[in-house]
C-alpha cells in the first residue's frame, strides 16, 4: 500500500448542473447528490484503504487550490499540481506520472476522474486492489470497463476479448479497441453483445510503465516533463510548469496512449458508476418517490408531479404542482426550470 498512489484529476470547468454549478465552483466541488460531501471528497472516500492520503495527488486547474485545500484537509498542499492552461487529460497526466516517479520510482498508480459516483463502494475498492496486484507484477495498463445496463449513446465503450483472460487474474482480459460515443443503433447492438463496456476513465498502471509509454507514443511531451526531473519538489517547478505545460499538445489521453499501446488491458466491473453528466443521470442515480421524482432539498412539497429531479438546497420553501420530467433546481437566487428532453439547451437558455 505505501507504494499505491491516487492521481485525481479534477481540472474541469464544465456547469452542466447550472445553476448548481459554476465556472467558480464546477460539479466536482458540488454536493450534487445531498449527502454532505461533494463530489471529490466521495472520491477521495473511497479510496481510503488502497492508499495513504500523502500519495493523493490532484492535477486541477490554478484557481481552484483554495477549493481543493478546503475541500481535502487531509491533503499535502505540495501535491496539488496547478495546471497554468487546458491541455486535456494526456498532459495532465503525465505531469503527475513524471512528478510521482522523481518522488516514488516504484509508484503504482491508480487515475481517476473527480466527479463520477460509485454505488457499491466495497466491490469498488475489491476490483481497484485487484487491479493494482496485477499493475504491480506486470507492465500491463490496465482500464475499467463498465458493464452497460443501457444502450448509452453519452459514453466511449471498450470492446474485449472475452475469449481468454489474463493467467495472473482471471477477471481481466486483453482490449480489442476503443469505440467513440456511438448512434443508438450502434449502442443497442453493442448492449445485445457481451464484451462490449463503458470506458469509465478510469486507469490502474505502475509509474514505469505510463512513463515508457508516454517516451514511446508521445516523445515530445515525455521530453517536457522527463527534463523537469530535477526541479520536482522544488519552489522552482510551478514557474517552470507555468512556461512550458502550454508547449504540450492539447490531446486526451485516450488518443495519445491508449489506442497505441499493446500490453492494453480491461478488468470489466459493476460497482453502480456514472459520470454525472448530466441531470437526467442524476435523476437515474439517485433515490426516486413512487412516482418517479428525485428531490434533493429538505423543504420541498411535490403535487401531481412525476419523473422530475429537483434540487433546491437553498433554506426556501419549494411547492410544485402539476409537473412531468422536468429539472427544477435553484442556487444563489438564480432558478431553472426546464424539460429534461432539452437539458442540453440550458447554457443556451442561461446567455
Amino acid at each position: 500500500m505505501s507504494n499505491n498512489h491516487l492521481v485525481i484529476m479534477a481540472g474541469g470547468v464544465g456547469s452542466r448542473f447550472w445553476p448548481m454549478s459554476t465556472e467558480e465552483r464546477p460539479k466536482q466541488f458540488i454536493d450534487v447528490l445531498g449527502v454532505g460531501r461533494s463530489l471529490i471528497q466521495l472520491t477521495f472516500d473511497r479510496f481510503k484503504g488502497i492508499c495513504d492520503p500523502e500519495n493523493v495527488w490532484v492535477v486541477t486547474n490554478k484557481k481552484y487550490k483554495d477549493l481543493i485545500m478546503e475541500q481535502l484537509p487531509e491533503m499535502k498542499p505540495e501535491n496539488i499540481l496547478l495546471e497554468p492552461c487546458r491541455r486535456n487529460t494526456a498532459p495532465c497526466i503525465a505531469y503527475a506520472s513524471w512528478r510521482i516517479k522523481a518522488q516514488d520510482p516504484k509508484a503504482n498508480i491508480v487515475v481517476t476522474p473527480s466527479d463520477h459516483i460509485v454505488a457499491d463502494t466495497e466491490e469498488f475498492r475489491r476490483v481497484i486492489k485487484s487491479s493494482l496486484k496485477f499493475t504491480s507484477e506486470t507492465d500491463a495498463i490496465v482500464t475499467l470497463g463498465m458493464k452497460p445496463s443501457r444502450p448509452e449513446t453519452g459514453y466511449g465503450y471498450i470492446q474485449a476479448d472475452l475469449s481468454a483472460s489474463s493467467p495472473r487474474n482471471k477477471e481481466i482480459f486483453r482490449v480489442d479497441s476503443f469505440k467513440e460515443k456511438p448512434d443508438l443503433q450502434t449502442a443497442t447492438k453493442y448492449l445485445q453483445q457481451n464484451n462490449y463496456f463503458w470506458n469509465a476513465g478510469i486507469f490502474i498502471w505502475s509509474v514505469e510503465t505510463i512513463v515508457n509509454a508516454f517516451r514511446v507514443y508521445q516523445p515530445a511531451m515525455s521530453r517536457v516533463f522527463e527534463n523537469l526531473m530535477p526541479i520536482y519538489g522544488t519552489d522552482k517547478e510551478q514557474e517552470t510548469i507555468d512556461t512550458c505545460f502550454a508547449e504540450c499538445e492539447s490531446i486526451s489521453v485516450d488518443y495519445a496512449i491508449m489506442e497505441k499501446a499493446e500490453e492494453i488491458f480491461v478488468c470489466p466491473a459493476d460497482f453502480g458508476w456514472s459520470d454525472l453528466g448530466t441531470w437526467g443521470s442524476l435523476l437515474m442515480n439517485t433515490r426516486h418517490d413512487l412516482y418517479g421524482n428525485s428531490v434533493i432539498g429538505e423543504n420541498v412539497k411535490i403535487f401531481e408531479s412525476h419523473n422530475n429531479i429537483i434540487n433546491t438546497t437553498d433554506k426556501k420553501k419549494v411547492v410544485i404542482q402539476g409537473l412531468d420530467g422536468y429539472i427544477v433546481a435553484e442556487k444563489n437566487d438564480m432558478l431553472l426550470i426546464c424539460k429534461l428532453s432539452e437539458e442540453q439547451r440550458i447554457k443556451q437558455f442561461a446567455e
